[in-house]
């Protein structure tokens, strides 16, 4: 007799742990509260304009044909991937574009032509990156994060001073140019923490930048969630939309259904991948693992101000990933992290996804997502809304020297309000928990609760941590642990 196995939630670590456990013989039931599967890869479309509403970036495109190989299955079985370059683009003033292509000969003379030297000390940088990548990927984040012993190994033993030190320690002792070093800090920006916060060994994280490249796959983000959802669908999975779960009802220290608002669904286990503060006020108070005092002292990712625009003409100068480093990082960043303020003058990324991608345009028009990260829990309001989406527009307006104002057909803001009621978002964060030291591996909150004997947890509160490869892996860790307690075996221990 099968599992009967409820998930809460259907973004991509649920969409993960669904496919693992159905393709092991599990009853698989899906509970969205949203009308659309994704989470906060949701996709947003009006007047034949398309917008990813979150993630937007695929990086690490090993882990994606790692997940779909572990069911005899290609990318491409689903979606067309493309390489971008540019990768990306970096303003740092108007006349001051820097190109990340495709090429690391064409990086190292980038490098090169801003400081004398820094290629030399780049590729000293990126292998060692390169090596933790290989680490971490084949050592360490498919591991469940149940004791400190998952970290010692001979090739992390090998590394311990870089749990020790930070990525702007590292990057600072041999790079002097301020655009260089914020260029090489910017990737653990993904990781959801300041680069003086983030362990060196995180670096790895520029190899999935330099090395692994940016791509994108044809038609957006959301390609990739209709991807895992069909084949949920072809593994069995069934999929319950646009009902939220109201409660966990436990009898004698083991869950044994969930309440939503349409009916009371019996299950043997239960994983929510939905937000872990939210997930255990579904319990009662006896139950929860983590106090609210826990919460408040962990150091949580940014949340994002978010504007989703229509315009009626192409724009000049710009990139499919665009970043805006025309102001001081550190400033921003501390607004984020210490003073829990709006910005003064924020850095902001857009997405210009019509400028490689014709689905998510008309001919001749263009469609910008603009992320300003801002700190989970600060005030949000219409006003303030409006005066950032000012801000930034004047400041895209001066840097690509061309008027947008007047030619903007719709827009669309989304802040930390939004990820609560959309995600029951914890002070509305967009990325989880940062990956500080701290918070790494089994200092992050468990995938298993202690406290009843068949509740688990996905996602980027747990580990391996916030981003998109990440959850995958998160839903792959998390279906091995299930497997491994109710189903007596193992089936995937490791990426392919």
């Amino acid at each position: 007799m099968s599992t009967k196995i409820s998930i809460i939630g259907a973004g991509f670590s649920s969409l993960s742990a669904a496919c693992y456990l159905a393709q092991a013989g599990n009853n698989v039931t899906v509970i969205e509260k949203n009308t659309q599967p994704g989470g906060r890869a949701r996709v947003y479309e009006q007047d034949g304009f398309k917008f990813d509403m979150g993630p937007s970036w695929y990086w690490m495109p090993d882990v994606f044909e790692s997940f779909f190989a572990d069911f005899n299955k290609k990318p491409s079985d689903y979606y067309q991937l493309n390489r971008l370059d540019p990768g990306y683009s970096v303003y740092f003033n108007k006349a001051d574009r820097f190109d990340i292509g495709a090429s690391l000969q064409d990086i190292y003379t980038l490098f090169e032509n801003e400081e004398s030297g820094s290629s030399k000390h780049l590729k000293s940088f990126l292998k060692s990156a390169e090596d933790n990548y290989n680490i971490a990927i084949l050592d360490l984040v498919y591991k469940p994060g149940l004791s400190l012993s998952e970290l010692i190994t001979v090739e992390t033993a090998k590394k311990l001073d870089q749990f020790f030190k930070t990525i702007q320690q590292t990057v600072r002792k041999k790079i002097k140019s301020p655009k260089l070093r914020q260029i090489l800090e910017f990737p653990v920006l993904f990781l959801g923490a300041k680069p003086s916060n983030t362990p060196a060994f995180y670096n790895f994280m520029n190899h999935a930048d330099f090395g692994l490249g940016t791509w994108h796959p044809e038609g957006g983000m959301f390609e990739v969630v209709r991807a895992m959802y069909e084949l949920a669908i072809e593994l069995g999975v069934t999929f319950r939309f646009d009902e939220d779960v109201t409660k966990i009802n436990v009898s004698d220290k083991k869950a044994v259904g969930i309440q939503s608002s349409k009916e009371y669904i019996e299950s043997d286990l239960i994983l929510s991948g939905a937000d872990y503060h939210f997930t255990e006020t579904l319990l009662p108070l006896q139950y929860r693992q983590y106090s609210e005092k826990y919460w408040k002292k962990k150091t949580f990712a940014p949340s994002s101000l978010l504007f989703y625009i229509a315009f009626d003409k192409k724009l000049k100068n710009i990139s499919h990933h665009t970043l805006f480093f025309d102001t001081d990082f550190e400033k921003h960043a501390k607004s984020i992290y210490d003073d829990i303020n709006w910005p003064e003058s924020p850095m902001f990324y857009a997405n210009f996804p019509s400028v490689t991608d014709k689905s998510f345009a008309p001919e001749g028009k263009e469609v910008g997502t603009f992320l300003i990260p801002i700190a989970p829990g600060i005030e949000d309001n219409e006003d303030i809304r409006n005066k950032y989406l000012e801000i930034i527009l004047k400041r895209l307006e001066f840097i690509i020297d061309q008027k947008v104002g007047d030619s903007i057909l719709f827009s669309k803001s989304y802040c930390v309000s939004d990820f609560v009621s959309d995600y029951n978002s914890y002070k509305g964060n967009a990325y989880g928990l940062a990956n500080t030291l701290l918070q790494t591996a089994y200092l992050r909150p468990k995938i298993k609760s202690s406290k009843i004997n068949n509740l688990f947890f996905t996602g980027q509160l747990t580990v391996p941590g916030p981003g998109v490869p990440p959850s995958l892996i998160s839903g792959k860790v998390v279906a091995n642990q299930i497997i491994r307690i109710f189903n007596k075996t193992l089936i995937y221990e490791k990426a392919v």
